[in-house]
């Protein structure tokens, strides 16, 4: 008699797609912003889930990257993850595996291309590309910068069009629009080693791949090909909301980000003309990364590799467009924080659906852990949201953030900062007058309950 032998199939673990886009707001046809031409992304979150109250955990790239790639709040410089690396190199054994190494313990291919982590390729050094210098040691087989034109990664970082480099950012115009092909602004090179890692990824390698993409726009200078910016004669755009500067004292900033570029004179706050030209272009950078995200996303299902892949979209903070006479980040007001996130996973049954569940950076570690049937390190500080991917109706939690000298709570109904001396802004999210009417005076017992939830999270 014959046995009747069968073999075992071993399924592969999912693979992981994260493509991180700076300095990108909720300005997104699937967010609400019904004037942007995001079609690619659009498309994305018919296949995953929107959640649409998602904050990061710190208004500045570098910091907020820490969180998303650590699992762990840090400080709050863009030096966050060069000063880890330095306690690294000092005792190797006190410091917690970052989510991509903790991948490549557990049998990923770990790949960067791009801005994953603060500097563009993750080097340090003059021009950011000194191979003594990782910003996360042990983390990437590969971490790829690709330069093209602008020399090195700090050019392409600050780039406008055919290799443009930031020399000085008073010469350089804080907006551009130029007549070409994707590939004469920086995340065009992006984009092809990204295809090229895809291919290599999909057809030689043998173990799951954690594919991570920095594309870089629309962050300051906002420079992208012209036929974005055409895209939007015409369009009217909506009205700013609380276009003034606060009352009194708050976490209120000057912009001066955006004020080191060539403004020809010029200010968004009281120039409503300039305003309009300010936000057209950032609209334009907006749909310029929707147009790399999508060359990816094709590539990726040309594979085949989607049917086992999951892919997130993370924006790593928020960005103000004259609200509270803000142009940048860098505030703790909801426009600095809030940030679009995009989850698929293979055979998910709520594709396409919306939470309001407020949620983090800090839960990205810990859900794709779960997603992939990995242990979730007990040092994670996040909580997965496979629980809410699975139930998109299941509430969220509060959420937290920091910069220098302050920190700050955002419930489903208020948003608290904290400032270093004890100096509390209370605002009321039930309100139409939202973050901006302090009113912490008139609540003193929520004051105090919200200081103690904040003290005892970061602390």
């Amino acid at each position: 008699m014959i046995a009747n032998c069968q073999k075992t199939q071993v399924t592969q673990k999912p693979n992981i797609l994260l493509i991180c886009v700076d300095d990108l707001r909720p300005e997104l046809k699937s967010f609400g912003a019904d004037y942007i031409s995001s079609p690619n992304i659009d498309h994305l979150a018919t296949e995953g889930i929107k959640f649409q109250k998602h904050f990061a955990n710190a208004p500045s790239c570098g910091p907020s990257r820490y969180t998303l790639l650590t699992g762990q709040y840090g400080t709050a410089g863009n030096n966050a993850l060069f000063l880890r690396a330095n306690k690294i190199k000092e005792d190797t054994k006190i410091i917690n595996q970052s989510m991509p190494e903790w991948f490549k313990t557990h049998g990923y291919t770990t790949v960067s291309v791009g801005k994953v982590s603060h500097h563009p390729g993750g080097r340090g050094g003059k021009d950011w590309n000194d191979s003594t210098k990782i910003e996360m040691p042990n983390a990437w087989d590969r971490h790829l910068m690709p330069v093209a034109e602008w020399e090195h990664p700090r050019g392409i970082m600050h780039g406008l069009a055919n290799g443009e480099i930031r020399l000085k950012s008073s010469d350089m115009n804080v907006f551009q629009t130029v007549k070409g092909t994707d590939n004469i602004y920086p995340d065009g090179a992006i984009t092809e080693e990204a295809l090229k890692q895809l291919k290599e990824l999909t057809t030689i390698n043998k173990n799951p791949f954690f594919l991570a993409v920095g594309i870089i726009k629309p962050h300051l200078p906002f420079g992208a090909p012209k036929s974005y910016f055409d895209q939007y004669e015409g369009v009217q755009l909506p009205s700013i909301e609380h276009p003034g500067k606060p009352e009194g004292r708050s976490t209120w900033h000057g912009s001066s980000e955006f004020k080191q570029y060539n403004r020809w004179g010029k200010n968004a706050n009281i120039d409503t003309v300039f305003a309009d030209e300010v936000r057209r272009h950032y609209a334009a950078c907006v749909s310029y990364a929707d147009a790399q995200a999508g060359k990816i996303l094709a590539e990726l299902k040309r594979t085949g590799a989607d049917a086992n892949t999951i892919v997130v979209l993370w924006g790593d903070h928020g960005w103000h467009l004259g609200e509270h006479a803000i142009w940048g980040k860098h505030s703790l007001f909801e426009e600095s924080l809030h940030s679009p996130l995009i989850i698929h996973y293979p055979g998910m049954k709520h594709k396409g659906a919306n939470t309001d569940a407020i949620v983090e950076t800090l839960d990205i570690f810990p859900t794709l852990c779960d997603l992939t049937g990995i242990e979730i390190p007990k040092y994670a500080q996040g909580v997965s949201l496979k629980g809410i991917l699975v139930d998109p109706e299941i509430p969220g939690h509060t959420a937290f953030a920091y910069k220098k000298g302050a920190s700050t709570i955002r419930t489903s109904t208020h948003r608290m900062i904290l400032h270093q001396d004890g100096f509390v802004e209370l605002y009321d999210h039930t309100t139409a007058e939202k973050e901006t009417k302090n009113v912490a005076v008139k609540y003193p017992k929520l004051v105090e309950e919200l200081k103690n939830a904040l003290n005892t999270r970061l602390n």
